[in-house]
C-alpha cells in the first residue's frame, strides 16, 4: 500500500448488496483480498446497516476504490445499495445516514476537504452509491463541498 500525500476529496460508495444482506468489513475484506487479490479492503470506512462505523483500510493509505481519485481521497462504503435482483436501489437506513453525516463532519475537520462526491461521479459506468450525492449534501448542509447535479462526472486530475 502507498501512503496518501493529498486528502481533499471524499468518495461515497455502497456495497451494492440487498437490504437483507447485513455484512461488514470482514466480508468486504474477504471479497477484496481473497477474491480480488488486493492488499486490503479498498475503502477506509464501512457503515453497516445498523449505523456502526467500522474501520477498514488505514486512513493514511491510498484507497483502492476509484482509480481516478484514489491518490487524493478517503473512501466511505455504506452497506446496501441494490435490490435482490442486483439493480441499484437506495435502501439505506436512518442510522446509516446519521453515521455518514457524523463521519463527513469529522473528515472535514481533519483534512482540507474540497469536494464530496459519489462513486458515479468519477466512474460513469456506476450508479454507486445509489443516491444523488449532491441532493443529499444540499439537504444536510454540505453545499460547500458539492458539485451541481448537472456535473455528473468529475475530473479529479
Amino acid at each position: 500500500m502507498i501512503k496518501r500525500e493529498l486528502t481533499d476529496t471524499i468518495v461515497i460508495h455502497c456495497s451494492a448488496t440487498p437490504a437483507t444482506m447485513d455484512i461488514g468489513v470482514d466480508k468486504i475484506r474477504e471479497w477484496h483480498v481473497d477474491d480480488n487479490g488486493w492488499d486490503d479492503v479498498g475503502y477506509h470506512h464501512i457503515i453497516t446497516r445498523d449505523g456502526t462505523l467500522e474501520p477498514a483500510r488505514p486512513e493514511e493509505m491510498q484507497g483502492a476504490h476509484a482509480p481516478a481519485a484514489n491518490y487524493r481521497s478517503v473512501a466511505i462504503c455504506m452497506i446496501g445499495g441494490s435490490n435482490s435482483n442486483g439493480d441499484w436501489e437506495n435502501n439505506f437506513l436512518d442510522p446509516q445516514w446519521v453515521t455518514l453525516k457524523a463521519l463527513l463532519l469529522n473528515l472535514i475537520e481533519k483534512y482540507e476537504i474540497k469536494k464530496i462526491i459519489g462513486h458515479y461521479q468519477v466512474d460513469d459506468k456506476k450508479e454507486c452509491p445509489s443516491f444523488k450525492v449532491p441532493d443529499w449534501l444540499a439537504k444536510e448542509g454540505f453545499q460547500d463541498y458539492m458539485y451541481k447535479e448537472d456535473q455528473q462526472r468529475i475530473v479529479t486530475g
